[in-house]
């Protein structure tokens, strides 16, 4: 084949191989290969501007947990003398019936929330723990000293039983469960069915007597005047100025209005009120009413039925009783259930 032949073949190749390229579109790219090797690090950018310098106090927590006894003696008061930090009655808040006041959960949230010891709502509450300082205080809300703030505010409490409002300063506080907790008794001709011992007002019944409210059988009361007059009620009294987490009252409290003042007898009250309860404790027993131990003789399986006056009879008594302050709380209030029982008693 001549030269010039050889070289028109070739060129007709070339031109067929571009026409079936052509004709057979854009090739697909292939998978992406491995990354390669990261490049060397760049050089450092400029310096920022300095942040700024705190200081101890600085720092809101402080204003609580610093080199004081702020925290340390209320906890030693509160954990080794006071009946709410010892846990004597912790063991009730497992009953949903008395979370409302027996153990933190129930009682912060019922507080919080203005609601009434027996509320529905507390039944909810299981797994309680004991009292402690988040019961009576909003412990890290803020993280500073505001924590100290009372739960509820120490708003005023509707009382559940009777419907009185205790509006006793930061004494709300107290009153919140520190009053009459169980319905008076029901009457059915002429007669009522006690099925418990601990029948009565409830135990710790304070914020009640103070206010002059709760009594049956016709006895009736007034706010006394250390409801009246004394700054902040229960709180004054028993915590002082000091704000003493044992809660034990001191007489020397007591002589910023009875100057002479060297206990609670002031004026013999104590005496005559304690000399009522012991005579009527003595026709109780006779009658057969009441154990050694203080508890009525009445269980669900051995009930008492008696007269309506007498049931009342033995309510004021347990009232004044379990009240524990002897006239102190509210002497006129606390003689006349008294004498309501004796009148009774004594026929």
């Amino acid at each position: 084949m001549s030269i010039r032949k050889l070289l028109v073949l070739l060129g007709t190749l070339v031109i067929a191989a571009a026409l079936i390229t052509a004709c057979g579109g854009k090739p697909e790219p292939g998978p992406a290969g491995p990354a390669g090797p990261a490049g060397a690090q760049g050089p450092a950018g400029p310096q920022g501007d300095p942040g700024q310098s705190l200081s101890i106090q600085d720092l809101t927590c402080t204003q609580c947990h610093n080199d004081t006894t702020i925290i340390w003696s209320k906890e030693a008061q509160f954990r080794e003398k006071s009946v709410h930090g010892t846990g004597e009655a912790f063991e009730r808040g497992e009953n949903t019936a008395c979370a409302g006041c027996h153990g933190t959960e129930g009682a912060k949230a019922r507080i919080s929330a203005g609601l009434p010891p027996h509320d529905k709502s507390i039944e909810a509450v299981t797994n309680v723990s004991p009292y402690d300082c988040r019961t009576c205080h909003n412990i890290h809300s803020t993280y500073t000293s505001d924590d100290w703030s009372l739960t509820g505010g120490a708003k005023p409490v509707l009382l559940e039983q009777t419907g009185g409002t205790f509006d006793g300063g930061l004494g709300n506080l107290c009153a919140n469960c520190h009053q009459i907790r169980n319905p008076a008794p029901k009457v059915d001709g002429g007669n009522v069915t006690i099925t418990s011992s601990h029948y009565g007002t409830h135990v710790s019944a304070q914020a009640s007597m103070l206010f002059g409210e709760g009594g049956l059988g016709g006895v009736t009361g007034t706010p006394s005047k250390h409801y009246e007059k004394v700054e902040n009620t229960c709180v004054y009294c028993h915590m002082g100025d000091e704000r003493n987490h044992t809660y034990t009252p001191e007489a020397a409290r007591c002589q910023t209005c009875h100057s002479d003042a060297e206990n609670f007898d002031i004026n013999g009250v104590q005496t005559e009120i304690k000399g009522m309860v012991d005579q009527l404790t003595t026709i109780f027993k006779a009658k057969g009413l009441l154990n050694d131990d203080g508890t009525w003789k009445a269980s669900s399986d051995a009930p008492l039925v008696v007269p309506e006056e007498v049931a009342n009879a033995m309510w004021n008594y347990n009232f004044v009783v379990e009240d524990n302050s002897m006239g102190v709380h509210n002497a006129a209030f606390a003689k006349a259930l008294l004498q309501q029982a004796l009148d009774v008693m004594s026929k």
